[in-house]
């Protein structure tokens, strides 16, 4: 599926705002959620999710996972668009509830994480109704989660490897912290002046 979920009733999804996140607060009534709520929940397997946060005057990038290490399975919506000569797009966006105590340190909201107990409640989707699950759209408990800072290369989509989610050592903390050489300015080209040929051009 793409990330970012496209309503059915889109007509031109390059027109539509990327929908990344559902809020638990208004998932149930907000028109481009709702009946996915009702019809199309999904599980979203994670061993975790970076958040970003804001230190003396620059972002730094953190691993958020389970204290126990267990992979997570977080709330997820999910619809088909159908365009209209046939083509189809799966997307799919995540549900964010208001952050728990500790985990508002990092951010305000975090994904919700369903329990493995209530797996089977969340996907059935047989009633089309969406109240039975509500009251799983909540934060983790205080203490379920804990997290560290990870290196700063998580920010570039080229790199992809288990080294991101690794605490970050001292010496990558040096090099991230150490200010960026200037630039060297590009030398500017010098074009030779035009010879009149007598052509007239005017190009």
């Amino acid at each position: 599926m793409r990330w970012g979920l496209i309503p059915s009733w889109v007509k031109d999804p390059r027109k539509i705002t990327l929908m990344i996140n559902a809020r638990s607060e208004s998932v149930e009534t907000r028109p481009a959620f709702k009946n996915a709520l009702r019809r199309r929940r999904c599980l979203i397997p994670a061993d975790g999710y970076y958040e970003w946060q804001a230190s003396a005057g620059r972002k730094r990038p953190f691993f958020i996972y389970r204290r126990d290490r267990r992979p997570l399975a977080l709330a997820g919506l999910a619809e088909s668009w159908i365009g209209p000569n046939g083509e189809e797009l799966d997307t799919v966006a995540i549900v964010t509830a208001p952050a728990s105590r500790d985990l508002a340190v990092l951010h305000d909201r975090v994904p919700v994480a369903i329990r493995d107990e209530d797996f089977s409640r969340w996907l059935d989707c047989s009633t089309d109704d969406a109240a039975p699950v509500m009251g799983l759209l909540a934060p983790p408990e205080v203490g379920e989660f804990t997290w560290h800072e990870v290196t700063t290369r998580v920010n570039h989509i080229d790199n992809d490897d288990p080294q991101l989610i690794l605490p970050i050592t001292d010496e990558q903390r040096l090099a991230e912290n150490a200010p960026k050489p200037a630039k060297r300015p590009t030398p500017r080209k010098v074009r030779p002046p035009a010879i009149d040929d007598g052509q007239g051009s005017l190009f």
